[in-house]
C-alpha cells in the first residue's frame, strides 16, 4: 500500500437553526484546524439554488479560507466550468494565486452543480457540454500560459502563473479526458460511487504523462464520519444519512441533527437507495476507521483520499477530522 494523502471537501454545509454566516465561520474554524493536523487541501465545491449548502461563490469563499490560513492548499472541488466564461475563471484564479502563491488549486467539472430550471438560469447549453467542457479546459491552459502574452484576449492576472488543474468526475467520462489531457483525476466517490473503480481504471490505462502531470494522480472522494466510541460515530453519521434522503426526495433544507433512529424516517426503498450511494462512507471508532482506510487503500491504492464530513455538532465534526488523521498515521506505520 504506497502513501497517500488526506484532503478535506467542504460543501459549506448550512445547518438547521444556523446562520450562513455561522456556516462560513465553521468552514474557516474547519480549515485551521485541519492545516494544524496536515491536511494537504481544503476544497469547497460550487452548488446553487440549495439551502443546505452556500458554496455556490465559490471563488469568493476560496479567498475567505486562503486569507484565514498560512499554508494548507485551498481550491475549488469544483468549479463547474460551464456555468462560466473561461477568461472569467481564469481571472478569478489568477488573482487568488496572486494574493496566496503556491496554494490554489482550480478543480474543474462538467455538472451544472444544481437543477436544470437554475442551470438554465446559468446559461448552460445542455445540447454542447461535451464540446465545451473540454474547449474550456484548452482555454484555461492556454490564459494561464505565458505564450497568451501576445493574444489579444489575455487573463491578468492569470497569466503566466502556475495553478495546477484537476479533472473531476462522477462518470467514466472525465476519467478518459483527464488520462488524454495528461491532468490529475479527482472523483466525486461521496455520492456517485457506481463508476467508480471502472473510471480509476479507464484513466490509469488512458493516461498520456504531459508537462503538468508526468504520472496518473488519482483523488477519491469520501463520506467520513468518526468518533470515539462507534455507537456515536454511528449516530451522528444520521446528519448525511437525511440529507441523503431530502436529495433523494428533492427537499434541500438545511442539514438536521442526528437522530437516534433512521427507521422513522426513510422507508425501506429510500434507506436501500441511501446505503447506495453512501457506499464509500467510513463511520467508526479510530481502530474502525484505520480498517477501513487500509482496506479502500488495498482496492484503489490512490494518491490522494478527499473526505467530506456532514455532522452537525462543528465540535465533533473537528474531532472526526483529528480521528482520520491518527488512523491515516497509524496504518501506514504497520
Amino acid at each position: 500500500m504506497q502513501n497517500f494523502e488526506i484532503s478535506v471537501l467542504d460543501l459549506a454545509p448550512v445547518k438547521k437553526d444556523k446562520t450562513i454566516h455561522d456556516t462560513f465561520q465553521d468552514s474557516l474554524s474547519l480549515a485551521n484546524h485541519t492545516e494544524n493536523l496536515n491536511y494537504k487541501r481544503f476544497w469547497l465545491a460550487e452548488h446553487h439554488n440549495m439551502e443546505s449548502i452556500a458554496s455556490s461563490a465559490t471563488s469568493v469563499l476560496i479567498g475567505f479560507i486562503a486569507n484565514g490560513t498560512k499554508k494548507i492548499r485551498v481550491g475549488s472541488g469544483g468549479i463547474m466550468l460551464p456555468n462560466h466564461s473561461s477568461l472569467v475563471i481564469a481571472e478569478q484564479f489568477g488573482t487568488l494565486e496572486s494574493l496566496f502563491p503556491g496554494r490554489i488549486d482550480l478543480g474543474l467539472g462538467r455538472a451544472p452543480g444544481t437543477d436544470g430550471l437554475t442551470a438554465q438560469a446559468l446559461g448552460r447549453n445542455p445540447a454542447i457540454i461535451n464540446q465545451q467542457f473540454p474547449r474550456q479546459i484548452l482555454e484555461l491552459q492556454k490564459y494561464f500560459s505565458k505564450e497568451n502574452s501576445e493574444a489579444l484576449v489575455r487573463a491578468i492576472p492569470g497569466e503566466g502563473l502556475d495553478i495546477p488543474l484537476y479533472i473531476l468526475g462522477s462518470s467514466t467520462d472525465s476519467a478518459f479526458l483527464a488520462a488524454e489531457l495528461g491532468l490529475p483525476y479527482a472523483f466525486a466517490g461521496h455520492f456517485a460511487p457506481e463508476q467508480m473503480e471502472m473510471a480509476f481504471n479507464i484513466y490509469r490505462q488512458n493516461f498520456e504523462s504531459s508537462q503538468y502531470c508526468a504520472e496518473p494522480y488519482i483523488i477519491a472522494c469520501i463520506n467520513g464520519v468518526a468518533a470515539e466510541a462507534s455507537e456515536e460515530a454511528h449516530k451522528i453519521s444520521t446528519t448525511l444519512f437525511q440529507a441523503f434522503i431530502n436529495i433523494i426526495r428533492n427537499d434541500r433544507k438545511p442539514f438536521a441533527p442526528p437522530v437516534d433512529d433512521m427507521d422513522n424516517i426513510w422507508s425501506p426503498m429510500e434507506k436501500t437507495m441511501v446505503l447506495q450511494k453512501l457506499r464509500y462512507t467510513f463511520i467508526g471508532n479510530q481502530s474502525e476507521i484505520e480498517e477501513q482506510l487500509k482496506s479502500f487503500q488495498e482496492k484503489f491504492n490512490v494518491n490522494e483520499l478527499m473526505i467530506n464530513s456532514h455532522i452537525y455538532d462543528h465540535q465533533k465534526r473537528l474531532d472526526s477530522y483529528t480521528i482520520f488523521r491518527k488512523a491515516k498515521d497509524a496504518i501506514l506505520k504497520i
